[in-house]
């Protein structure tokens, strides 16, 4: 934006130099003077539109790659709740993981209620019998994370890869406990997915704030900091949720 600002106010300066020389500079010059100003209104005007079009053609392009980036960070998300309802906590790389996804069983369990004597109340009531209520949980089947996200597709191997920009990237995984409560961050910096782009509109965009993108530096799922299993970009970017 401060880009285009300038362009903006050096072509209203130019114009303004143009009526200059139009009042004050003698006839013979101006029709050279006003010719080569004309031209620099002209490059600057290009150079105007550039700069908008190239922000046009970067915010396109970061959507398309944010998109795929959340998906698979959706994928990560909804292995990583299956694992720690298993393990009873994330898993801290891809490795196990995957392995988890392709060889885990998650169980399909089913709550009741019944009633159980309680027999320390029975016996402090004289051996009158008194009841209670407890809860069971019955474990009915089981089924693999393999089948029940992914649905027969092999892209959980590759559940590292970040999948657009850099060739060969890799999401950062993290896993660990807040309070003894577990949680886990999947993240990948948005210089790795837009390193082929303009460096100052890659700045701009690591310090977005809206909460209609991407907020921050990085894509990213979970948190390290509080116990939170949400994206950080808007609904609009994931096709998943």
């Amino acid at each position: 934006m401060k880009i285009i600002i300038a362009i903006v106010a050096i072509i209203l300066l130019t114009i303004l130099i143009v009526w200059l020389i139009d009042k004050f500079v003698p006839k013979k010059l101006k029709p050279f003077i006003n010719i080569a100003l004309w031209a620099l209104i002209i490059f600057l005007g290009y150079l105007t539109f550039n700069s908008v079009y190239d922000e046009i053609k970067f915010n396109q392009l970061k959507v398309e790659r944010y998109k795929k980036v959340i998906d698979r960070l959706v994928d990560i998300r909804d292995s990583q709740l299956a694992y720690k309802e298993v393990k009873g906590e994330y898993a801290g790389n891809f490795d196990s993981l995957v392995n988890f996804i392709e060889n885990g069983q998650v169980p399909i369990t089913q709550r009741r209620d019944t009633l159980v004597l309680d027999e320390e109340r029975t016996r402090a009531f004289g051996g009158v019998e008194t009841m209670k209520t407890i809860t069971l949980i019955d474990t009915l089947s089981y089924y693999t994370v393999k089948d029940s996200i992914f649905k027969g597709n092999s892209r959980y191997k590759n559940l590292a890869d970040v999948g657009a920009g850099k060739a060969g990237a890799k999401f950062k995984l993290e896993a660990g406990k807040l309070d003894e409560i577990p949680v886990f961050q999947a993240s990948v910096d948005k210089a790795v997915l837009l390193y082929d782009q303009e460096p100052y509109l890659v700045e701009k965009e690591k310090q977005a704030v809206s909460i209609a993108g991407v907020k921050g530096s990085s894509v990213k799922i979970g948190s390290m900091e509080e116990v939170n299993t949400s994206g950080n970009w808007g609904k609009d970017l994931s096709t998943k949720e």
